[in-house]
């Protein structure tokens, strides 16, 4: 419990002022995550709507649950009743039934827009072209009932730092300019265990840490 607590505390220092540590719980039992409540912790992320959900229900009502994971449109009604932030916005489709479930729960849904900076085919996200035309989209107003807090990105695991580096220096370019179109754009999601020092350096202000704190991925 003192490690776990120790290993939070860690991570929060680093932050700048206002930054969030989403504690990514996914594989964890909820005990485990109660013990980092117990610590303080309130953001967590988890990136399967089933496990989301389920913890959701056992765990205290004031953790803020991130969506971090890639979500398909059928799975949004699970968590569009209490999800605090979804971070994976990565196509129209998934936007537009955001909306819609949001406006079914009388609630407005925060969201980040997934950038695509990686260069594996595996990762999901926008192209910069697919992003400007949604964004249009959504400042047109086809989407009232979600509002865009920022962007997300995922950079390439390699152990190429320059190149990390890179990505994460396209993504800040990129939220700059959204900050400067948007009032309330104030979260640039980006960094995990292994590049979180290489996000904060290049501007991230929401860092998602899983095996940093909770140790290796079940």
């Amino acid at each position: 419990m003192k490690n776990l607590c120790k290993q939070l505390e860690h991570y929060r220092q680093a932050l700048p002022e206002g930054g969030i540590l989403v504690a990514v719980s996914k594989t964890k039992p909820a005990a485990l995550i109660r013990q980092a409540y117990d610590c303080g912790q309130r953001d967590f992320g988890e990136n399967k709507v089933q496990e989301l959900r389920a913890k959701h229900e056992v765990l205290p009502s004031d953790i803020r649950w991130h969506m971090i994971g890639h979500l398909q449109t059928n799975k949004v009604k699970y968590i569009a009743p209490f999800v605090w932030l979804i971070h994976s916005v990565d196509r129209e489709k998934l936007l537009r039934e955001i909306d819609r479930q949001a406006a079914k729960n009388q609630r407005t849904i925060p969201v980040l827009f997934q950038i695509k900076i990686a260069r594996e085919e595996t990762k999901f996200g926008l192209s910069e072209a697919a992003y400007r035309d949604l964004l249009e989209k959504y400042r047109a107003g086809e989407f009232p009932h979600v509002q865009l807090r920022g962007l997300m990105g995922m950079a390439s695991l390699t152990p190429d730092k320059a190149q990390v580096r890179d990505e994460f220096t396209r993504l800040k370019a990129l939220f700059d300019e959204l900050g400067a179109l948007l009032p309330d754009i104030d979260y640039l999601s980006m960094g995990m265990t292994g590049d979180y020092d290489l996000a904060l350096a290049e501007g991230a202000n929401v860092i998602r840490i899983g095996s940093g704190i909770f140790g290796a991925r079940d």
